[in-house]
């Protein structure tokens, strides 16, 4: 099976239009969303309305776009971009005075989708992977059994050893705690027709998360070529309500 999953739904007026003409055309199969931001309600009506199969997008390193009237959530929020975003590796370090505001921040986002999408998420994943965070990974707030995003699938020589054993890591905790799909990669890194071929065949007989963000013309040109519809021809498609 093959997840066909577009990020960053509610984010923006443009970023959720994008994704839900794909989702009309069959070209995705369910989307992942963020709250507290500018088009978050909207997005919910219109996931709402068409029965679109929603994750949560966690975020940690975004600011909030929409009105936020809990002042302690805007306080912690902005704590914990800050230090997310002060370098590359700063998701790789754990700090334990972020303890208490990533728990915080997680739960008032879960309640979040919940009070928007009147159900609990279909699947967890992170805005920018953040979800895979040290502070997330140590703190574990996402309860186990949860359908969540593993890391991307890489082949032996597209990454350097030391990041495929971090990665592998993660992922054997990951399998432990949760249910995740079998592999899973970004559509931007897949455009080759080689590489698109090779994630097909793995569809047919593994669950495959295929990561996209429809308002990227690039990304939203290819979802609707004909070559993109006819390589997913005969492959079961799906969302994480199937995993």
């Amino acid at each position: 099976m093959i997840i066909v999953n577009a990020d960053d739904w509610g984010r923006s007026a443009e970023d959720t239009d994008a994704a839900l003409t794909c989702y009309q055309q069959g070209r995705i199969t369910s989307v992942s969303a963020m709250v507290f931001m500018a088009d978050s309600e909207r997005a919910a009506e219109l996931s709402l309305d068409r029965g679109i199969p929603t994750g949560l997008h966690v975020n940690l390193s975004q600011p909030f776009s929409a009105d936020v009237r809990d002042d302690q959530l805007r306080v912690y929020h902005a704590r914990i971009v800050r230090f997310l975003n002060c370098s590359r590796y700063a998701q790789l370090l754990y700090n334990p005075f972020l303890r208490e505001p990533l728990r915080y921040v997680f739960d008032a986002q879960a309640a979040e989708f919940v009070r928007l999408y009147r159900k609990p998420p279909s699947h967890f994943d992170g805005h920018q992977h953040m979800h895979l965070c040290a502070n997330m990974l140590r703190s574990a707030p996402i309860a186990r059994g949860q359908k969540v995003r593993r890391n991307f699938s890489f082949q032996p020589k597209e990454k350097g050893l030391v990041n495929r054993g971090y990665r592998a890591l993660v992922d054997r905790w990951l399998v432990s705690r949760y249910r995740v799909t079998d592999y899973f990669f970004a559509l931007p890194q897949q455009l080759q027709e080689d590489r698109f071929a090779r994630i097909c065949r793995l569809a047919t007989k593994a669950n495959v998360e295929l990561m996209t963000h429809p308002a990227v013309p690039r990304e939203q040109a290819f979802l609707k070529s004909e070559r993109y519809a006819e390589a997913l021809r005969g492959i079961p498609k799906g969302s994480y309500l199937e995993l």
